[in-house]
C-alpha cells in the first residue's frame, strides 16, 4: 500500500458563490511541486476529487468531519510522527505545510526553500 494524496480538482464552481470559477490554492501548490518533480510524484497514489460534499472517497476512509483538501492519507508502514491526525487505524496528514514537508522526508522530494 502506498501513501495516497487527495486534491481538489481544479476549475470548480462554488454555489455560494456564483459566476464564479475557483482553483484551491493549497492543492495548485502542490499540484506544481507533483509536476516538478514526475518522477518522485509517482511514489504516490493520487486522486483529484470535485468540489461538492460529500466527498465519499475521503468520508470512507477518514469520517464526515474529515474532507477538508489537500489531505494525505499515509500508507501502513508511514513512522508515526508524520501524521496530523488519525481515524482508528488511519493515519492522515491534512495542512500544506505538512504534506510538503512528509513529500520530502519520505517520498524524497526536494525541501521548500525557507
Amino acid at each position: 500500500m502506498r501513501d495516497h494524496l487527495y486534491l481538489l480538482a481544479p476549475d470548480f464552481a462554488d454555489p455560494a458563490l456564483p459566476g464564479r470559477r475557483f482553483y484551491c490554492w493549497h492543492c495548485a501548490l502542490i499540484e506544481g511541486v507533483l509536476a516538478g518533480f514526475p518522477d518522485l510524484a509517482r511514489r504516490l497514489d493520487v486522486t483529484r476529487l470535485p468540489w461538492p460534499r460529500p466527498r465519499d472517497a475521503l468520508v470512507s476512509r477518514l469520517g464526515e468531519a474529515h474532507q477538508v483538501l489537500p489531505v494525505l492519507v499515509l500508507a501502513p508502514d508511514a513512522p508515526d510522527g508524520l501524521a496530523t491526525g488519525r481515524r482508528g487505524p488511519v493515519r492522515f496528514v491534512d495542512d500544506k505545510d505538512a504534506i510538503l514537508r512528509v513529500l520530502h522526508a519520505r517520498h524524497g522530494f526536494p525541501e521548500a526553500h525557507p
